[in-house]
């Protein structure tokens, strides 16, 4: 992606089901869960690049000893300074008790981080404030084991301001407006009920405090738990949690917005955000990891049984197609296929941009993430030229001369790595001009391949959010090469409307799409519906939230798709621009026949997936109207 934007972060679970006795005698090691979290962190780095953390529950510890351990570090290398720092404990123990750091039950009671359930988090922020207080795990601390709670997850609310009253009305006192506190508490309020309901039930039946705690642990239904504290979410979410003595639970959104996968034998049940890192980290075939059904929780009591059990009714399933174009890594079968998809199907409307002039035209990618589509759109060439010599050898009525075979034989598509991303620039450079010129240099090309005003370049990406990069630098250093045409082409169709489930697109003014229709608006003396639909979105403040439609809809209602994209064209164009310049964008149908199982496209169509999303966009469109440059919802 051009423009790149922060999004979805990720999530590791591992639920070590034998005693850690059993890992040291099998693999060598009693550290064999505490390395394996680090394998799964660290090939969801794609995940999360602005912290992210560890957290670890020990089972059976007597009173008066650590259980919980965790540890959070912020930054890039976040992955790196986690594991660094758990692993040098481990030598620092090695070291000064040789003989006490083979036997695992001294190791559990003696050193942190050797727990029977870990639970891992990459974090990209979508607030706005990085701290180190913002990085996941959260922890609710409580004397009462079966009270204590660790929250990590993917997710975003879209009615934080509805749940944080409801809190509010519970006579709890939120620190902060951001939705991983209100999932933190509300999560925790019905831990904290069902743990009195419990305690009471027990206590009426002549139980001491001691055996009821045992109880309590046992008897806990982490279903109705969640049931209970999922009521009344809006929101995309996958969310993993622990509870002090040992039962974990990961739960996915009702319409399964955010992925969520997982893996079970008899050593081990692990849970990831994305399903190539699980095959990767245990060596397992494709088959063998399952996906977290939407409105389902996979739950595993401390005894060792894993259930999925519905919290909460599922409606139709609109997984996140950005996490199949762009999110995820590539190396999943399925996303794999599903991108090269893409770009094949691009290709009728990439030939008409061309003219069919295959000969003069050069194909292309904006690296790194769009190289897949572009395999896809090789082959649709390749497929294209084919048939087209096939058509013409075999139907052509008079006989063909020897140049003319030799021509039509010899058609081969030119296919080359015209731009590279250098490595990212310093800021250190405070003027804008300067700024601006060094912004240029962010891609560089590859010299020597097009023909002076002579040649097209079609380069595909995978999105185009704001067309800012496209404007200041890919445009700039490929009009060096001196094409007759440049056709930037994107994999994903027009973004319209802002995310709220988790990407971080959430202003209406960030989208050249939105800008181009306004644009159209004004010049086709069409402005006045501006003020209907914000006179619209105004009124809905009022309003019920599952009667609230989307009403900036209406902005695009009078075009096209292709008169959106010219104007698109002429708004990322840059002004010393040579070469002709046409934008192509993907459909919305194609999409959905490459992605047939990841049907979310409300960035794409404004067709939200739950009631809150049309009152983010409405609220967004407001903001716009209004000036406003913030959030139209709270975020962790």
């Amino acid at each position: 992606m051009s423009d790149a934007i922060k999004h979805e972060c990720g999530i590791a679970l591992v639920r070590l089901l034998k005693p850690l006795s059993y890992y040291q005698e099998k693999y060598g090691t009693p550290y064999y869960g505490v390395n394996k979290m680090y394998l799964l962190m660290e090939k969801q780095h794609n995940r999360g690049q602005d912290g992210a953390g560890i957290a670890t529950i020990k089972f059976d510890v007597k009173p008066g000893h650590r259980y919980i351990s965790r540890y959070r570090a912020m930054g890039s290398s976040a992955v790196a300074d986690i594991f660094e720092y758990i692993q040098k404990k481990f030598a620092a123990v090695n070291k000064a008790y040789p003989v006490e750091s083979k036997d695992t039950k001294w190791l559990k009671q003696h050193v942190s981080f050797t727990g029977e359930v870990l639970l891992g988090h990459l974090r990209y922020g979508t607030h706005g404030k990085n701290s180190i207080e913002s990085c996941h795990p959260f922890l609710r601390q409580n004397n009462w084991m079966t009270r204590n709670l660790v929250v990590a997850g993917n997710f975003n609310m879209t009615n934080v301001d509805e749940l944080l009253q409801q809190l509010y009305e519970l006579g709890q006192h939120p620190k902060e407006q951001a939705d991983t506190v209100t999932v933190l508490e509300k999560i925790g309020h019905f831990l904290d009920d069902e743990n009195q309901e419990l305690f009471d039930k027990f206590k009426e039946e002549g139980y001491s405090n001691i055996e009821i705690s045992a109880l309590i642990a046992k008897n806990l239904d982490v279903a109705k738990i969640l049931t209970r504290s999922a009521k009344t979410w809006d929101g995309g979410y996958t969310i993993a949690g622990i509870f002090g003595h040992g039962d974990a639970f990961v739960m996915r959104d009702p319409a399964g917005i955010r992925p969520a996968f997982y893996y079970q034998d008899d050593e081990v049940l692990v849970v990831a955000s994305e399903r190539p890192v699980i095959q990767t980290a245990f060596n397992i075939p494709l088959e063998a990891v399952k996906e977290i059904k939407p409105g389902h929780a996979l739950i595993a009591k401390k005894d060792g049984a894993i259930t999925e059990e519905m919290f909460r009714q599922p409606v139709e399933q609109k997984s996140c197609s950005f996490e199949r174009i762009y999110f995820s890594r590539g190396s999943d079968a399925d996303i794999y296929k599903e991108r090269k998809e893409l770009g094949h199907l691009l290709c009728p409307q990439v030939l008409k941009a061309v003219d069919n002039d295959i000969k003069n035209t050069v194909f292309s990618f904006i690296p790194n993430t769009a190289e897949v589509s572009y395999y896809g759109m090789m082959e649709g060439i390749n497929t294209y030229v084919r048939n087209y010599q096939k058509d013409v050898l075999l139907n052509r009525a008079d006989k063909i001369s020897d140049a003319e075979l030799e021509e039509m034989i010899n058609i081969t598509p030119r296919f080359e790595k015209l731009n590279v991303k250098d490595a990212k620039l310093r800021t250190f450079i405070t003027q804008d001009a300067d700024r601006t010129d060094m912004v240029q240099h962010v891609y560089d090309t590859t010299y020597g391949i097009v023909q002076n005003d002579v040649d097209t370049i079609v380069a595909i990406d995978d999105s185009i959010v704001r067309g800012t990069t496209l404007k200041q630098s890919i445009l700039t250093i490929l009009d060096r090469l001196h094409p007759k045409k440049i056709v930037i082409v994107s994999s994903a169709p027009q973004i319209r409307y802002p995310d709220c489930y988790g990407i971080d697109m959430s202003r209406m003014g960030e989208f050249v799409a939105f800008e181009a229709a306004i644009n159209l608006l004004k010049s086709g003396g069409m402005a006045h519906i501006v003020d209907e639909v914000y006179q619209k979105c105004l009124a809905s403040l009022t309003m019920p939230k599952d009667q609230v439609g989307n009403y900036v809809k209406a902005i695009y209602e009078p075009f096209t798709d292709e008169e959106i994209s010219a104007e698109i064209a002429r708004i990322i164009r840059p002004h010393h621009l040579e070469a002709e310049l046409e934008v192509v964008y993907q459909t919305l149908d194609n999409l959905h026949k490459a992605c047939p199982n990841h049907l979310g496209d409300w960035y794409f169509s404004g067709n939200y997936p739950t009631p809150g999303g049309n009152k983010v966009v409405n609220r967004a469109f407001m903001n716009w109207v209004e000036g406003k440059n913030v959030r139209a919802y709270f975020s962790s």
